[in-house]
């Protein structure tokens, strides 16, 4: 009698498998329009760009370059919800978009998370080995945050780039 349960529950468990792989949330593939993108308004040299590219553009941009495994359910929707998290609270390809508030706050946070190691996620760089930033790495990301937060200090009204309270 167990025995037929555990055969009824193992033949349930793979039709449920089988049949959400038909089921697949859409990709975050956009167009190469670049008109919001971050280097747009502030300076980003090359080797900073490239260390953004490589670790921070799959889930806060509008292109994820999706590894195979992307392709399985229920592995594809928990991508997919990391990418729409990551794209809401930090887009790159958006940045232009932000008001200098958000702007200057968002730099702040790529300073805090990076320099605490909090950014890019454990998760991903399992998975992303290369994106696993070295010390050298985490510096120059966050010295150019920081430089580019100086930069819109001489642009702004500093009480225009402060959250009120």
């Amino acid at each position: 009698m167990l025995k037929k349960i555990l055969k009824y529950l193992g033949y349930t468990l793979l039709g449920g498998l089988i049949i959400i792989q038909f089921f697949r949330p859409a990709k975050n593939i956009g167009s190469d329009q670049q008109d919001e993108d971050i280097v747009t308004v502030y300076k980003v040299p090359d080797d900073v760009q490239q260390l953004l590219k490589s670790t921070c553009y799959d889930c806060h941009s509008n292109n994820t370059n999706y590894p195979w495994y992307a392709e399985v359910q229920p592995i594809a929707w928990w991508l997919d919800d990391h990418v729409q998290e990551g794209k809401k609270e930090l887009n790159f390809n958006r940045f232009a978009s932000y008001s200098p508030r958000r702007q200057y706050r968002k730099l702040e946070e790529i300073v805090d998370e990076v320099k605490e190691g909090e950014m890019p996620l454990n998760s991903y760089t399992w998975v992303h080995r290369e994106a696993d930033l070295t010390p050298e790495q985490r510096a120059k990301i966050t010295t150019w945050a920081e430089g580019v937060r100086e930069v819109m200090r001489g642009m702004y009204p500093t009480d225009s780039l402060q959250r009120k309270k």
